[in-house]
């Protein structure tokens, strides 16, 4: 069974299959906020999708990170790795990339297992 979450004409905001969830690119509704406030304001979209969906992060399995300023890296993995579970870190990847508005600082996709197939090991 698949579910879709926040469906636009264009794509869904999240997508559940075969136990898992796939977050599209988040990105902060409040552009012209610097790193830091726009760093925030996608994971706490990614939390609100994750909680939809079922989930939270410590059923996280990837996120990637896109910046168009590599110098922000440092910066943004001080909001994130205060809001990712210490215990359950997901595998992640952070690139370089120009992102579709000028003003965007970071964009996140995320993937994550749905909380009943969580099992510890």
């Amino acid at each position: 069974m698949i579910r879709r979450y926040r469906v636009g004409s264009r794509m869904s905001q999240a997508v559940a299959a075969g136990g898992m969830v796939h977050i599209a690119g988040q990105v902060a509704d409040d552009r012209e906020a610097g790193i830091v406030s726009q760093t925030q304001q996608v994971l706490a979209k990614i939390d609100a999708l994750l909680k939809e969906a079922g989930t939270d992060r410590s059923g996280l399995i990837a996120v990637n990170v896109f910046l168009p300023h590599i110098t922000d890296f440092d910066t943004m993995n001080s909001v994130y790795d205060a809001w990712i579970d210490p215990a359950n870190p997901p595998a992640r990847a952070c690139v370089e990339a120009r992102l579709a508005d000028p003003d965007l600082r970071v964009e996140m996709t995320a993937v994550a297992l749905l909380q009943n197939e969580i099992r510890p090991v």
